[in-house]
């Protein structure tokens, strides 16, 4: 079984003077000699170097206190995510997974040796407790894929301790820098190692395109940054780790949308069926997360009842249910992100972008051509909730009501990609579709916690349960509904007052 650390360090240039005193660092009371570790890494990568253009590195290392393999992902310029396997022959299973977004079809093989001899000092506080690991690192790099090349050079790492504040590598990097002692030029050994031999070296991982000058530049620059969202998102997914699920979800929404809105800018014959497997993903994704969603709401609910109004085992029920259903969904979406489908799809959106297929408004000025389709989508939303609340209460008017919902959160994403053309009156259109899609969101909560405590209290009714609390929980449920409905024409009343565009 994996685990993983978040890893937070600074790398500098070192010659032969070595390691800096650093006592007269703020905090340090005692740097302490740890002696030397010879650590022998092989990193591992596709021919092309897909891992290492995106900042990824994928390693099997002995020596040193943490040998085993090694998955390092991006998080910020010196943050790392580290997740550890075991030593093995091949690449752990889980590991191969975290890397398959960039991966894909292709064969990871090593590309690179670095030996090292690792100097190691700690700085620790005067309760002995440690701040940081600094280490003067010897490196004898060779090139084992796509050339012969070998190098070799020293540097200066530090590391800070688990849980420590950031801010203290600050402190050390002034004791550094008084010393004489520079900033890396590379941002990891493998890097360097690539840079210094023959045999090619990883592309950047985004190259800094361009400012944008048309409505063409400025949409595929929104539709680029959902796509590089779902890639990076691919292993915090997989992880189960907070909100990734959720991220990765938006940006594939945000994707479709932006193909809808801006139909003018991009073919929509060519982006219409990447949209439907946008749409595909999106679902797979929202299965567990919804769920989770509606477990959470449902048992908060249940816990402001007063104990003598529950009746029956209608917690546990809840849980039972709730655990069930996030087993099977979390299942089934690790399946979806190992299918050569949703692969495909990121091939697809990686020529999408590569080759845009860009219509005659694209070469237009971008505050006319946005704004007009950020307008459009506006003026719908409107129509959407006057239709909705001309319907009774009940199910018409609460499809209605997520229709409209829909349309705002379109409208929301479509001001967002237009947002840098025009500035300020995309930016209050964010805030309020934002505003009036988290009051109709509220609505459709409340319509599918109704239809699951129908369902449940069904089932507890033929096992012989009292369904008392449920109708009660359904009756608190209609109330907030009702609440969502009168509020509505109101807020939609205000967002059209203060409708910047």
């Amino acid at each position: 079984m994996a685990d993983t650390k978040r890893e937070i360090e600074r790398k500098y240039e070192s010659d032969e003077s070595g390691l800096p005193d650093l006592t007269g660092v703020a905090g340090v009371a005692n740097v302490v000699d740890k002696g030397t570790a010879e650590l022998d890494a092989t990193y591992h990568d596709t021919s092309d170097l897909r891992l290492a253009s995106a900042r990824v590195t994928l390693r099997h290392r002995t020596g040193g206190t943490d040998a085993g393999w090694h998955l390092k992902l991006p998080v910020a310029p010196g943050v790392r995510d580290e997740i550890h396997a075991p030593l093995a022959d091949a690449v752990p299973r889980e590991l191969a997974a975290l890397a398959r977004s960039r991966v894909r079809e292709g064969r990871l093989v090593p590309v690179v040796r670095l030996r090292t001899t690792r100097d190691i000092r700690h700085l620790v506080d005067a309760d002995g407790t440690l701040l940081a690991e600094v280490s003067v690192d010897s490196v004898r790099a060779e090139r084992l894929f796509g050339g012969t090349g070998k190098a070799q050079w020293t540097e200066i790492e530090v590391e800070l301790a688990d849980g420590g504040d950031p801010a203290f590598l600050d402190k050390v990097e002034k004791r550094l820098g008084k010393a004489g002692v520079r900033p890396s030029k590379s941002a990891s050994k493998l890097d360097r190692a690539l840079s210094a031999t023959k045999g090619g070296k990883p592309h950047p991982a985004k190259p800094d395109p361009a400012p944008p000058v048309t409505a063409g530049d400025h949409v595929l620059a929104y539709v680029r940054a959902q796509r590089d969202a779902i890639v990076a998102l691919d292993p915090a997914v997989r992880l189960d780790t907070e909100e990734g699920v959720h991220d990765m979800r938006v940006a594939t929404r945000r994707l479709r949308s932006t193909f809808r809105t801006f139909g003018k800018v991009l073919d929509r014959k060519v982006t219409d069926p990447v949209a439907d497997e946008l749409k595909w993903l999106a679902g797979e994704l929202g299965v567990g997360r919804d769920q989770e969603v509606l477990a959470e709401r449902l048992l908060a609910a249940l816990d402001a009842v007063p104990g003598p109004l529950v009746s029956g085992p209608i917690d546990h029920r809840l849980r039972t249910w709730a655990e069930a259903q996030e087993r099977g969904s979390r299942s089934r979406l690790l399946g979806i992100l190992d299918s050569k489908r949703y692969l495909a799809l990121l091939d697809t959106l990686d020529a999408l972008v590569a080759d845009p297929p860009l219509r005659k408004a694209a070469a237009g000025d971008p505050e006319k051509v946005l704004a007009e389709a950020v307008h459009r989508d506006f003026e719908k939303v409107g129509g959407l909730i006057e239709a909705a609340m001309a319907e009774p209460p009940g199910h018409d008017r609460d499809l209605g009501l997520h229709d409209a919902r829909k349309k705002a959160k379109r409208t929301r994403y479509a001001a967002e990609a237009a947002r840098p053309a025009l500035g300020g009156p995309a930016k209050s259109l964010v805030k309020s579709m934002k505003s009036l899609q988290s009051l109709l969101g509220e609505h459709q909560d409340s319509v599918m916690a109704r239809e699951t405590l129908r369902e449940l209290s069904a089932v507890a009714h033929a096992a012989g349960e009292s369904a008392f609390t449920y109708g009660l929980l359904y009756g608190r449920e209609e109330g907030r509904a009702a609440v969502v409905e009168a509020r509505t024409p109101h807020a939609w009343r205000k967002t059209v007052e203060g409708a910047p565009l």
